[in-house]
């Protein structure tokens, strides 16, 4: 059944907006005018999409991106009314009407009219791959074969909530040195650009001979003010380059994931993050019910890095053949000895889906601490940098004067 998006005024004049589902545009009118609503503006939710791409362009989409934070949201939600013995179709009906996110609302509305026609929850689903990943859609199949869809829902619900925690606790820790480097470099620029060389001027005018620290400054003061365009183009092209690279080419992310995985420091935070996201995807589709070698697959596509990826594939692909899977694990060079280790006894005492959530709580702690003693030192290594900069710049204003001073007397 056609879902209709419209804008109408009720009984008090008040304008609303909203979605309903009508066998046609007719329908949708007298529906909307029975409950006392009087359409304004109303089209089939294909058509309006149509409209907006054809006149706003690409732009609309990154607004009506369906996130991560409402993923979870509405996966919680349906898990709680379901628990509580609310059949899908009225528990679909609910989320449509409470929803505040147009993209969500019309596929939740979407879905309901598939399932209302007979579907699968994971049927109607997987028509929106760009809203339920592969390992949302596998999961919740597991819970329709085992009838166990709001227990699958509440999982899911929590692995995306801890995800979504582990990326906002690294971003609010990368937040103040990241606004600390920006609003630094403008202090900087703006000195050397239009502070200098105005004090500079002075002593050309007098013709004095000046130590080669200022002569440097003034070069790199004039320089910077001359051609600061060419160098933000630069880099703006270095910037777009290197994004093409990495998103849009298989080799380009293939040799920017393995420099993650081998960078000083920051190598090593990364693979710990890539083990983390590895063992809670597994644990929770385990957990789920859905068979190893297919959890495997899907987890190798969860970790984001094609380095990863590949040594899981390698990982699937053996334990296919018969081995256990802490064995390819400890030879791939990726997970630490521990979480090998413990990986191993899991499997030993059948109970690999705690082990594996252990594994992920112990390396995402390891992953706060480390990024908490990276900010802790990148703070004290700005402001020292900075003060590095302002002080040549000082020394080199001041030089000549002292110079002058000497003369003088």
């Amino acid at each position: 059944m056609p879902v209709y998006e419209y804008i109408a005024l009720d009984s008090a004049g008040r304008r609303r907006k909203g979605i309903v589902d009508a066998g046609s545009l007719a329908s949708a009118r007298q529906k909307l005018r029975e409950t006392e609503v009087f359409p304004v503006e109303i089209a089939e939710t294909s058509e309006r999409g149509r409209e907006e791409t054809a006149g706003r362009g690409n732009a609309l989409r990154l607004f009506r991106k369906i996130g991560l934070q409402e993923l979870a949201v509405m996966t919680r939600q349906l898990a709680t009314l379901l628990g509580a013995g609310l059949p899908l179709v009225p528990s679909l009906t609910a989320l449509v009407a409470q929803s505040r996110h147009p993209a969500l609302r019309t596929t939740l509305a979407r879905i309901k009219d598939e399932v209302n026609e007979g579907n699968s929850l994971t049927g109607s689903m997987s028509h929106f791959p760009e809203v339920f990943p592969p390992f949302y859609i596998n999961m919740v199949r597991a819970g329709e074969a085992s009838g166990t869809v709001h227990l699958v829902l509440e999982r899911l619900a929590d692995f995306n909530e801890a995800q979504q925690a582990l990326k906002t606790k690294i971003r609010s820790a990368l937040a103040y040195p990241l606004f600390m480097f920006f609003i630094g470099s403008g202090v900087l620029f703006f000195l050397v650009t239009f502070v200098v060389p105005n004090i500079t001027n002075i002593f050309r005018e007098m013709n004095q001979t000046l130590p080669g620290i200022t002569v440097f400054l003034i070069f790199v003061s004039g320089f910077l003010k001359a051609f600061w365009w060419i160098i933000a183009l630069i880099l703006l092209a270095g910037i777009v380059g290197l994004r093409y690279a990495v998103r849009k080419t298989d080799r380009g992310r293939h040799v920017w994931d393995r420099i993650k995985l081998n960078a000083p420091f920051f190598g090593v935070l990364n693979r710990k993050i890539a083990v983390a996201r590895f063992s809670r995807t597994l644990g929770t589709l385990l957990q789920s019910g859905v068979p190893l070698l297919a959890a495997l697959e899907i987890a190798g596509n969860v970790v984001n890095n094609l380095v990863v990826a590949e040594e899981i594939r390698r990982t699937a692909r053996e334990v296919e053949e018969g081995q256990s899977l802490s064995t390819p694990l400890s030879r791939n060079g990726v997970f630490p000895p521990i979480a090998v280790e413990m990986i191993s006894v899991g499997e030993q005492s059948g109970n690999m889906e705690t082990m594996l959530f252990r594994v992920a709580d112990a390396y995402e702690k390891e992953v706060e601490a480390d990024i908490l003693l990276v900010t802790s030192l990148l703070e004290p290594a700005m402001i020292l940098a900075m003060g590095a900069v302002v002080g040549f710049i000082v020394i080199s204003i001041l030089l000549p004067i002292f110079e002058m001073n000497q003369l003088v007397r």
